[in-house]
């Protein structure tokens, strides 16, 4: 079986004595649920733009997503967009369907986050879609966490959301539970190690883009973000008591398993690159990314409401009435190619894609008219309330 991880120095840092490394154009982004992974989405998407890349974008029958809960296949990537360098949307994993697609020497990278968090997240985000949230009075976490299998029905739709979702976007069985089967876990890291060349964690998303940059041969402009979809405080708890937290863990338990592995993987990476210097990269990361969030949104830039947001490009979607979802503004009366790239640095996910396709069309010759629709289309992705609906 091909080995997709190309080689790379320890640490990700070139020799001194050796020449610079070209910037490496090849890049495939599993985009996990709740992780951070719109941020670094645009991260890839400001890069292709810049270095004129083709990147890999759903058919339209599919939305924004690769008609994510089903498997991959190639055949949900729109063919302006195809052979691709980029690819960074939502999909679930199929290596063989990857392969396929991507040219030989991709780097592919993914994300995880701590599962207590991201499942307090997407109880949150998707409350008003996923059937066993819906059933739980009064959209009680807890009451959820103290009896899950009271509300969870394997199978159904949007039921990857409620249990095991990082296991589920892996490809993996968000059913296996490593307490029956700790041979499954065991076997699912080792697939994921033998794809991915980095498994960044989100709560040291700084550290990430470190290690990002040196396995890329990147500059640290390349990794400088505004932080996207971001849910309001009053949309979010604030802390996760203890007794949650380990009730979270525990029904994601296949989550929690790979998430520990990964975070101690990560680690030992850092360490091999040398802590103290990822430190101070990570640091220089911050000023630069301040300085750019002031230059484009203001000496005071903000989060704001979707409906506070005056540019239409910037209008974040909004899963539900009941969880707002923030973003940046531009101030009034700024033009020319500066306030084009910061309206890029802060362009949710679905107006950023649909401006990708229409970019890519046109520079394939493709005429502007509505799309065919696949045979068998999958159910229909989650859409957005407009902000104020």
């Amino acid at each position: 079986m091909q080995h997709l991880k190309p080689p790379h120095p320890p640490g990700g840092a070139a020799q001194l004595d050796s020449p610079p490394r070209p910037k490496h154009m090849t890049v495939a982004f599993l985009k996990t649920h709740k992780t951070a992974g719109t941020t670094v989405q645009n991260i890839l998407f400001r890069f292709a733009e810049r270095h004129n890349l083709t990147v890999a974008l759903p058919h339209p029958s599919c939305e924004h997503q690769f008609c994510y809960p089903r498997n991959f296949s190639a055949h949900f990537v729109h063919p302006a967009t195809r052979p691709p360098h980029v690819l960074a949307s939502h999909l679930r994993f199929d290596r063989a369907e990857l392969q396929r697609l991507m040219p030989p020497g991709t780097v592919y990278v993914t994300i995880l986050r701590e599962p207590a968090a991201m499942f307090e997240s997407l109880f949150s985000y998707y409350n008003q879609y996923c059937p066993a949230f819906r059933r739980v009075p009064n959209a009680s976490l807890e009451a959820f966490l103290r009896a899950p299998e009271a509300y969870y029905r394997a199978g159904e739709h949007f039921a990857m959301f409620a249990h095991n979702t990082l296991a589920y976007d892996l490809g993996g069985d968000n059913e296996r539970s490593p307490r029956d089967d700790d041979a499954y876990l065991a076997g699912l890291i080792r697939q994921v190690e033998e794809v991915f060349s980095l498994v960044m964690i989100a709560e040291y998303f700084d550290e990430s883009l470190v290690l990002l940059r040196r396995l890329l041969a990147w500059d640290l402009d390349d990794v400088l973000y505004a932080r996207l979809n971001a849910r309001a405080a009053s949309s979010r708890l604030a802390a996760i008591p203890a007794a949650l937290a380990q009730a979270a863990r525990a029904w994601n338990a296949l989550d929690a398993g790979l998430y520990d592995h990964f975070n101690a993987t990560f680690w030992r990476r850092v360490a091999s690159a040398g802590r103290a210097c990822v430190e101070r990269e990570a640091r220089e990361l911050r000023e630069a990314r301040e300085r750019l969030l002031r230059r484009c949104f203001g000496d005071e830039p903000v989060l704001r409401p979707a409906a506070q947001i005056r540019t239409k490009q910037l209008q974040p979607w909004q899963p539900s009435r009941k969880v707002d979802i923030m973003g940046y503004d531009l101030p009034s009366g700024r033009a020319g190619p500066a306030t084009e790239a910061c309206l890029k640095l802060a362009m949710p996910e679905v107006q950023y894609s649909s401006y990708l396709l229409r970019k890519q069309k046109r520079r394939g010759g493709m005429r502007l008219r509505p799309e065919p629709v696949l045979d068998n289309p999958p159910p229909r992705p989650i859409r957005a309330l407009r902000p104020g609906h």
